[in-house]
């Protein structure tokens, strides 16, 4: 699994840094949290360990998109040309910055944005020798409810409606797919980014203590790629199969405490299920990185819609690069860790 899913940590800004608590070893691509002031040498203190050493595969710290995205993402861009499914999602908790690195902003574009672009340029570079066909859907689960980001429904009075009409589905030939989900056909950049920018604003968002613009569910930006070799050029059987694979870009919702969010009433519901989901794709991720799957024992995608969407990106013939992102700051210590 070592090879296919990469974990990176990605640092926010901040004046308050947590020096004695959190160490940032760049070079090592590793970060240690001290949690206490008395432990002994060996980081334990009163019988309980204290201090905790974690390594990546890149720590980046105060780093910026461009580099975010050749250090984490960029090979898992490059593998969904050559057949491979590839899924990329920024995780953290609440205000880390994971909107900030899908997204970005005019000055710095964010992974999606980067991800359109070399998606395009490769088609372009093989167009001579092979025919493509891009295809791109928008999907956000918010409150365990799938909604189709693309669909003018989604900003209106029958959101709720539309979104009932949303179901996971799965067979043999498309594997596991949302039924009635629109899939837009692409042919340029621009197009794409359109899209995005429109089905961004109708995103569940909302304001805490925390965040004022805090995104408030998942979503599931999805380019489906499928090219054969142009008749004529194909050298044998397997240049003129249709090749088929599928690029996830997921902004995840972010994990948070109702003690530092101040979340009630609806905003406390929306919390619970973020917190729920999140929890099951932690379990998953630990169980695939600790082979289970390939003894054959049970992998909880079920659990939530968001695992089960992207159970087939996330085993198998899959890569998947997960950016944490961390804001190492004095009162988000436990957070960090």
């Amino acid at each position: 699994m070592g090879k296919t899913i990469k974990v990176c940590v990605r640092t926010r800004p901040t004046a308050q840094f947590a020096a004695g608590h959190i160490a940032i070893d760049a070079d090592r691509n590793a970060i240690t949290i001290d949690k206490g002031h008395e432990a002994s040498p060996d980081g334990v203190c009163n019988n309980a360990q204290s201090r905790f050493d974690f390594r990546f595969h890149h720590v980046l710290h105060n780093a910026s998109q461009d580099t975010v995205y050749g250090e984490c993402v960029q090979d898992v861009v490059s593998s969904v040309l050559d057949g491979y499914n590839g899924t990329v999602f920024a995780y953290g908790q609440t205000s880390s910055g994971k909107t900030h690195t899908m997204h970005g902003c005019k000055e710095e574009l964010g992974v999606i944005p980067l991800a359109v672009r070399d998606v395009f340029d490769a088609v372009r570079r093989q167009g001579s020798d092979r025919e493509f066909l891009i295809r791109v859907s928008y999907l956000e689960i918010y409150n365990e409810k799938m909604v189709d980001l693309f669909a003018a429904e989604a900003s209106d009075g029958d959101s709720e409606e539309y979104a009932a009409k949303l179901s996971i589905r799965e067979n043999k030939d498309r594997g596991t797919y949302v039924l009635g989900l629109r899939e837009e056909v692409v042919t340029m950049p621009s197009q794409v980014l359109s899209l995005l920018e429109r089905g961004t604003k109708r995103r569940h968002v909302g304001a805490t203590n925390m965040n004022m613009h805090s995104s408030r569910s998942h979503t599931i930006f999805r380019m489906i790629i499928e090219s054969r070799a142009i008749e004529g050029k194909a050298s044998g059987a397997d240049d003129a199969a249709v090749l088929v694979s599928t690029l996830n870009l997921v902004d995840l919702a972010g994990s948070e405490r109702m003690s530092k969010t101040g979340a009630e009433g609806e905003r406390a519901k929306e919390g619970a299920h973020i917190n729920k989901s999140l929890m099951t794709l932690g379990v998953v991720i630990n169980k695939l990185s600790e082979g289970v799957e390939s003894k054959g024992g049970h992998i909880p995608y079920r659990d939530s819609k968001l695992t089960r969407i992207l159970q087939p990106a996330l085993g198998g013939n899959s890569k998947t690069a997960i950016v944490c992102a961390m804001t190492p700051a004095h009162s988000h210590c436990e957070e960090s860790h």
